[in-house]
């Protein structure tokens, strides 16, 4: 959350953190979604 904060002070920081946070849940949910089917 810091560096959240932190880059929302310059302008577009706000952006591209969101952006890397989106890109981040997205890698997250990938890596869910393979294990739950390599469970199975």
């Amino acid at each position: 959350m810091k560096l959240l904060v932190g880059s929302s002070k310059r302008r577009g920081g706000l952006a591209r953190a969101l952006k890397e946070h989106k890109a981040r849940l997205y890698i997250i949910r990938r890596c869910v979604v393979m294990l739950l089917h390599r469970d199975d």
